[in-house]
């Protein structure tokens, strides 16, 4: 590494070759696991670039959200799995892959350059937001462990909150909730946190499941189109049995200070806004020399290494997952690898492996995966899912997404935390609390210190009429 503010010529070649790997999502994590497998550290020198120390099974976090998985167990240590491997956190701001070098920003300090001879680009994607009025202030994501967090926790905070409110109008407001988006992040997300929340309510005397309005805004007349029209519409009748507005071909018009406007007129208030309409690739790709398609991803070939628009490899660099655009082979008809956690999964390995090759003076070999099958958790114990052209609903449908996605899920210590967690599910109800001071951990401290206001100000009830 050095600190310069800029990347001059590349440094006379290493005796042990430098791979940096930008992103410690699925595709980092993996790959760099694979690596280290089969290289050793005289072999290859391994590094890891992401502002988080820790990688989140995205898949989970509709789990994680509702209180069936620890939120802890959704993630996993960086440095604990990566031993071996060198970890930097911070964000990636510029790369310059004609001189092997790449900029790195961390939270405290200034930017510096890490230099490479191998570059694995899977910076994954962001949240696809539209400039809508009022999004950006009372919208909440859903991709990091953070926001699951957070939504199970104003959630519930809000029910605490409404259960001692007397204006019908603030209640209603309280109680309602919008996600918008059809996919499947936001229909897990809906699916699992509305479960929570009217199971909550079993414990409040003023509020019952009726009071509770969710609501799902989606532009297109479909839900979860991976699925297929009959699994689609199997889950769009089941969500409408359990009291959930479906609003579809329809767009958020304006959500200012929570006053949510649809193109179809509609307008009412909503305190908790979640987003989940679609990602794109990580908008950092734009400073950097990399070949790009038309959607902002890195263009590579089905060896998962860059490529240019005339199909010429671009030497030591590779990518992979949400951030590249991979042919899909099982496809065919130029078709690319949909940005899934399976393919995610399974590039990582293979990309692992055309490296070491690749090193080794080998022939790399082509990425291909026919889709096992797809599955989506409408909340617990509810579910779709087509695994080998087999369609399955409901508890066996649920089983299977549980299933694989703990199969997925990486390290032993991580699935057994899993499985224990659902274990103690099955004993007991999820805990319905809500941590709403963790956004705010000083704020009975400074309360505390505050100075105590004078006797002379201590409000006074009204006098009791004739009437009481």
């Amino acid at each position: 590494m050095t600190s310069s503010t800029a990347p001059t010529a590349r440094a006379a070649a290493r005796r042990t070759p430098r791979i940096l790997i930008l992103g410690g999502g699925y595709v980092g994590l993996y790959t760099a696991i694979r690596l280290r497998k089969q290289l050793g550290r005289k072999d290859a020198a391994i590094v890891v670039v992401d502002p988080r120390s820790y990688m989140t099974y995205q898949p989970f976090l509709p789990e994680a959200a509702a209180g069936s998985i620890e939120p802890r167990h959704v993630v996993a240590s960086h440095r604990r799995e990566l031993r071996g491997s060198t970890v930097i956190n911070g964000r990636v701001t510029a790369i310059q892959h004609g001189k092997r070098a790449v900029q790195v920003t961390p939270s405290v300090g200034e930017a510096y350059w890490v230099r490479y001879d191998h570059l694995v680009v899977s910076l994954g994607s962001v949240a696809r937001t539209l400039p809508i009025p009022g999004l950006a202030e009372v919208g909440m994501g859903f991709k990091q462990v953070e926001e699951a967090f957070a939504l199970r926790n104003q959630v519930l905070g809000l029910l605490d909150e409404a259960s001692s409110v007397w204006d019908p109008e603030v209640r209603k407001r309280m109680l309602t909730f919008t996600f918008v988006g059809g996919g499947f992040a936001g229909i897990e997300a809906l699916g699992e946190i509305e479960d929570m929340a009217r199971s909550a309510t079993k414990d409040f005397d003023s509020i019952d499941r009726d009071d509770l309005r969710f609501v799902l805004i989606e532009a297109t007349p479909r839900i979860l189109p991976e699925l297929g029209e009959e699994l689609g519409g199997y889950a769009l009748e089941q969500l409408r049995n359990r009291g959930i507005e479906l609003k579809l071909s329809t767009f958020l018009n304006s959500c200012v200070d929570g006053h949510v406007v649809l193109s179809t007129g509609e307008e009412y208030d909503c305190d908790t806004i979640v987003w989940t309409a679609g990602v794109k690739a990580n908008p950092v790709l734009q400073q950097s020399d990399l070949p790009l398609d038309k959607m902002g991803r890195v263009t590579c070939d089905a060896h998962l290494r860059v490529v240019d628009e005339e199909g010429n490899v671009v030497e030591g660099a590779w990518a992979a997952g949400d951030c590249a655009a991979v042919p899909d082979l099982a496809k065919g008809d130029g078709a690319f690898c949909a940005p899934t956690a399976q393919h995610a999964v399974r590039q990582s390995k293979h990309l692992g492996d055309n490296i070491v090759r690749d090193i080794a003076g080998q022939e790399t070999t082509p990425y291909v995966h026919a889709n096992l099958g797809t599955v989506a958790s409408l909340g617990l114990g509810k579910g779709v899912a087509q695994i080998f052209g087999v369609k399955l609903r409901g508890p066996l449908a649920w089983f299977m997404h549980r299933t694989y996605h703990l199969w997925a899920m990486p390290t032993l210590e991580r699935k057994v935390r899993i499985v224990l967690d659902w274990t103690t599910a099955l004993l007991f109800r999820r805990e319905p609390v809500a941590l709403g001071g963790v956004q705010t951990p000083r704020a009975e401290f400074v309360a505390a210190a505050a100075p105590a206001p004078s006797r002379d100000d201590v409000p006074q009830p009204p006098e009791l009429s004739a009437t009481h």
